[in-house]
């Protein structure tokens, strides 16, 4: 009889028999690797966390405890558990669930993820809520070990041990192997250390030698330490120096035994931390062999899985121009925060391993230690995906671009990024980067201007970001730094239509992914320019006061927020110069964009291939004719100024 087809939350979990938590674990373990057959998605992750998600949901209920996930992807089977198992074969895709936990679809999530090192924050914040309220539920963070080399992470293990709330912080370890000393007398010191009559007896025990003598509880502390040390070597470890009680590690797929510590650490007062050892992939042979590859899966055969390759991707383009480049100049580096896979890092850390540096979660790290390097007369490139930049903005400001040094900022996945959803969207990047001083932004329209302008972003000097979609492209010829052709700074490019603004009716300003769509758009339109508007900062000011100068309507068309992004500069731009023709702003209004197919949500946000056709029709032949210049105040007379003040450009 199936387990699984009788839950629907944890209330149902609850009410199996410890003995039969190893049945729903291996029919949750089959059901994820079917999903994921179908859709794609975190495979690898939620593999590996199978029996403790079983054994959370068996001691805590979801809906009344405050389980908090960090990142979020490893919890595929917590949506299969808490009544979301017929809406899985649509996850991550338009209308159905979210990758990562997310508070406003489930009850059950008790936080909305998808960026690492939150969890504990969260949980810390939801324990004193509970206690000023004297709330009966329990709190529990679950964090995996990469997720700790963040700092938010090590900051609120600071404080939790300060302030001690009752709490279990899940350590997920799923990179060490079970060691030795997970044996009979380990087992027994574990299952001690939990058990609320030792920690009574222990706190009586101080009080009472306390009263009796200050010295003589002093000496049993100490005893106590010397002892633990001896019996458990792993006692001996920062999280008791930060407040934390210990308990581990406990193999992570051992269902049964997990449940047993989660049931006891709830009784325990203050902040436990379990810590599990988990295998990425548990259960799934190529999973387990290969978790980097299978951790975001594409479709496959469950019975005869085959990777799917993903082609030719910006990534590697970037990856293989910076290859090129730190082999031309000994001083460029590059830095990643965790992403080597997904910033296409991989053969650049084998081709130049003493100049690349991965600082794991920490995104701030990577921005200052970039500010290090550059202060020295080195020439960092930081790979970073724009929604994480977000992470590292206090030091983008303060320790690169006050005093302007030479830092390149290699953005992924900027725009909509598709199924890792809101989350993930780089679409903020350009707003708020554009305020600030020394930095200039770009966009290439394909991978050959991609590595001319990170070749001209290190020769110019000082902060660039140099920003691409996520996606494929075409992969630029092979040719010699010296070859790769010069983009001149500041410059933008008329890619189709009348390149002499008095035969055009409407030009249209894209870049990126957006640039394909204006030429589509356009398609044999004789009278509409596209322009390749790769430089959000500096704008081409020349090219606009031309075409803004001869009465030419503009449409912006953007793959961002229009908030601050390029439609909100070139507006500023003709506004600061005094010329005002109809301009039409096309991009993301201001609303978050969840997850989906990122041609259909351009196409609905309405700077698709639709909405600018429809842009230049509503334009065509509204050819701005700019009112005669007043003459001076002496030679007019006041009728003459009314008429001016009140023109239609003025307005």
């Amino acid at each position: 009889m199936s387990l699984l087809d009788h839950i629907s939350t944890s209330a149902d979990v609850a009410r199996l028999r410890r003995e039969q938590l190893p049945q729903l674990a291996a029919e949750l373990r089959a059901e994820i690797i079917d999903v994921c057959s179908e859709t794609g998605g975190h495979l690898a992750s939620s593999l590996g966390a199978v029996e403790l998600t079983v054994a959370l949901h068996h001691v805590h209920d979801s809906l009344r405890d405050r389980i908090v996930w960090d990142v979020g992807h490893q919890t595929y089977g917590h949506k299969i558990l808490t009544g979301r198992r017929h809406h899985m074969r649509r996850i991550r895709q338009h209308g159905g669930p979210a990758g990562f936990t997310t508070s406003s679809e489930s009850p059950h999530d008790a936080l909305t993820v998808g960026h690492a090192s939150t969890s504990l924050a969260a949980a810390l914040g939801m324990a004193l809520a509970r206690d000023a309220r004297a709330a009966p539920y329990d709190v529990v963070a679950v964090i995996g070990d990469g997720a700790l080399t963040g700092g938010m992470a090590l900051a609120a293990l600071n404080t939790i041990g300060h302030r001690k709330p009752r709490m279990t912080i899940v350590l997920n370890d799923n990179e060490m192997s079970i060691s030795e000393n997970v044996g009979a007398l380990n087992e027994f010191m574990r299952r001690l250390q939990v058990q609320p009559w030792l920690q009574q007896a222990e706190s009586r025990g101080k009080a009472a030698l306390r009263d009796f003598w200050a010295p003589l509880a002093e000496f049993g502390s100490r005893a106590k330490k010397a002892t633990r040390r001896f019996f458990d070597p792993a006692s001996n470890n920062p999280f008791h120096a930060m407040g934390l009680r210990y308990v581990g590690p406990i193999d992570g797929h051992d269902v049964e035994q997990i449940a047993f510590y989660l049931a006891h650490i709830r009784e325990l007062e203050g902040p436990t931390m379990l810590h599990v050892l988990t295998r990425k992939g548990k259960g799934y042979d190529v999973a387990e062999a290969d978790p980097i590859t299978w951790h975001g899966a594409s479709r496959y055969d469950a019975l005869n899985p085959v990777a799917a390759g993903k082609g030719y991707q910006w990534s590697d383009a970037f990856g293989d121009a910076a290859i090129d480049l730190s082999r031309h100049d000994d001083r460029v580096w590059v830095i990643t925060p965790a992403m080597r896979e997904g910033s296409g890092l991989v053969r650049y850390s084998k081709a130049h391993p003493e100049r690349y540096l991965d600082v794991g979660i920490a995104e701030d790290v990577a921005v200052t230690t970039a500010a290090g390097l550059a202060l020295r007369g080195e020439k960092p490139i930081v790979a970073i995906y724009s929604t994480f930049l977000q992470r590292g903005y206090d030091q983008l400001i303060h320790d690169v671009a006050l005093e302007s040094l030479d830092v390149v900022f290699a953005i992924d996945r900027a725009g909509l990024v598709g199924a890792d959803g809101m989350t993930h969207q780089g679409v903020f990047d350009m707003a708020y980067l554009r305020p600030i001083p020394n930095l200039s932004i770009a966009m290439p329209k394909d991978a050959v201007e991609l590595r001319s302008l990170l070749r001209g972003a290190i020769e110019r000097g000082g902060p660039v970001a140099v920003r691409w979609p996520r996606g494929s492209v075409a992969a630029a010829p092979e040719a010699a730094v010296d070859d790769w052709p010069a983009v001149p700074w500041g410059s933008w490019d008329v890619v189709a239509g009348p390149t002499d603004p008095e035969h055009a009716a409407v030009v249209v300003l894209a870049y990126g992914v957006t640039l394909g769509y204006a030429l589509e758009a356009v398609g044999t339109t004789t009278d509409v320019a596209v322009v390749n508007a790769r430089f959000l900062k500096p704008l081409d000011g020349d090219l606009l006061a031309r075409w803004a100068g001869a009465g030419v309507p503009i449409v912006t068309v953007e793959d961002h927020v229009l908030a601050g992004g390029m439609g909100a500069a070139v507006a500023e731009h003709l506004a600061d110069a005094g010329l005002e023709v109809p301009i039409r702003r096309l991009g993301i209004d201001d609303v978050h964009v969840p997850h989906g197919d990122p041609a259909r949500q351009h196409e609905e946000l309405g700077y698709g291939v639709r909405g600018i056709a429809d842009a230049v029709a509503a334009l065509r032949g509204r050819r701005w004719e700019r009112p005669p210049a007043p003459v001076g105040r002496a030679e007019t007379d006041d009728a003459a100024l009314d008429a001016v003040a009140t023109s239609p450009a003025l307005r």
